[in-house]
């Protein structure tokens, strides 16, 4: 495979990394408004939800009721959330610099795969400190996992850029 044709290939992986860490980010400011979507759903008359993952339902339930009472009360609280979407648009943006110059910027791409890993242990210490079910721990490492996916890709590509252009 050619260096242009490979450097293409980094940059689509990129731009789709790029792109679900921004959704991602976006999602996290209007907590409230999708909990009360996501519980209509699930509790609608036509979800299957409710007999088939009961747990699931009163899970999304009982989060709702907490963030309808923090928003209620103690809206300051949700001022977290707003960080953490602004923490992941930041990281979208880091990652223009390996989009822009891949071999220099490969740093970025191992800084995000350490992230990626970092989320395991992190849900698997707080999501029991802060009551999480272990079902919705997993889901929550999943993240780690199916991100980690793409820069492992990006990085073995970038070390075979980085090898043609030496040669």
């Amino acid at each position: 495979m050619s260096e242009r044709a490979l450097l293409r290939r980094i940059r689509v992986w990129l731009v789709v990394f790029i792109v679900c860490l921004v959704l991602s980010g976006l999602t996290a400011f209007p907590l409230v408004t999708e909990l009360h979507w996501a519980e209509g759903l699930l509790t609608s008359s036509a979800s299957p939800a409710p007999e088939h993952f009961p747990a699931l339902v009163e899970w999304i339930t009982r989060v709702r009721a907490g963030l309808d009472e923090a928003d209620a009360a103690y809206p300051f609280v949700l001022y977290g959330t707003d960080w953490l979407a602004f923490a992941h648009l930041v990281i979208a943006v880091a990652f223009y610099g390996p989009y822009r110059d891949p071999v220099r910027n490969i740093w970025v791409i191992q800084f995000g795969m350490i992230a990626c890993a970092g989320i395991i242990p992190l849900a698997l210490i707080c999501g029991p400190i802060r009551d999480i079910p272990f079902w919705w721990t997993v889901i929550d490492m999943s993240f780690g996992v199916f991100g980690i996916v793409p820069l492992l890709v990006v990085h073995r590509m970038i070390r075979r850029l980085e090898a043609a252009a030496a040669v």
